[in-house]
């Protein structure tokens, strides 16, 4: 099933008594799980409950998670007169006019310019009978963006696979040309020796040392090996049941680490161009490992 990409789309819905809820959801890649939610004002309080139901689905990526209700007009505010208020403002008013000789009759617009005369009421809802809807709206969302991820996911481990085998190619040419790239620098080393003494007789047990340092610097053996067990390490994780991006992307880190180790104890043309193909292997590698969950 693994691995995942963090791209995906999904919907749900779930209705009762003449409602719908409709939840829409969109994910992209991201370091975190970074959760935006809308929600109907009235039912704002959702939101947390709606949070932890997404985080035991996804692990990283940045999420729009969009609900909407259809067939409950409840829902919208409503103005509302407060009758009450206003007879008491107009008797105030009058009784200044009454008094103090004021000129002229309380008007509407004095009446709307005061304080609380109309109001702003917020409907009313049964919120242990909505939570249901949005819980089964939202899952059947989550499920369908899943499936797309997971596809999605599929063709991306296609991609790293067949990089991943273009680097492993690179690695065994340089592993298959060191013997004899060894056996070169042995004899130019000799040469240049030879050159330098001008037929000055040269102890052999030295030169065998001086020639056996030039191999052990240039060795790189483990380097290979290192290599060798992070592309298994690698394909392993490509196979796991569990959100791997993360150690995708810091074993590549790792993958760089080797290359730059090797290509420095290798001072040879050939190598620095095969050195440059890998690590375009793996800057390629890692682009696509940004969209691993």
């Amino acid at each position: 099933m693994r691995p995942r990409s963090m791209t995906g789309f999904g919907r749900g819905e779930a209705s009762a008594d003449g409602r719908t809820w409709v939840a829409e959801i969109r994910t992209v890649n991201h370091r975190f799980l970074d959760q935006r939610i809308i929600l109907p004002r009235l039912f704002a309080a959702f939101e947390e409950p709606v949070r932890k139901k997404v985080a035991t689905v996804l692990d990283r990526g940045r999420v729009d998670l969009t609900f909407s209700l259809q067939g409950m007009a409840t829902v919208e505010p409503q103005l509302a007169v407060n009758v009450s208020i206003a007879s008491q403002y107009r008797r105030c008013l009058q009784q200044l006019i009454d008094e103090h000789g004021v000129a002229g009759p309380v008007t509407l617009r004095d009446m709307l310019s005061l304080r609380d005369v109309i109001t702003l009421e917020e409907p009313s809802a049964d919120m242990d009978a909505e939570w249901p809807l949005i819980s089964t709206a939202l899952e059947a969302a989550l499920a369908d963006c899943d499936r797309m991820r997971e596809q999605e996911g599929q063709a991306l481990r296609d991609e790293l696979l067949g990089r991943l085998a273009r680097f492993e190619a690179v690695v065994r040419r340089i592993d298959s040309a060191v013997p004899e790239l060894l056996l070169l620098r042995q004899g130019e080393l000799r040469l240049r020796i030879d050159r330098l003494l001008e037929g000055v007789a040269l102890d052999p047990i030295r030169l065998a040392q001086e020639a056996a340092i030039l191999a052990d610097k240039s060795d790189v053996t483990e380097e290979i090996t290192r290599l060798g067990s992070h592309m298994a390490q690698f394909r392993a994780f490509l196979s796991s049941e569990e959100p791997v991006g993360r150690r995708l992307d810091f074993l590549l880190q790792e993958f760089l680490r080797e290359v730059n180790t090797l290509s420095s104890k290798i001072a040879s043309a050939d190598i620095a161009h095969l050195g440059v193909e890998m690590k375009n292997e793996i800057e390629k590698l890692r682009e696509q490992v940004q969209n691993i969950e």
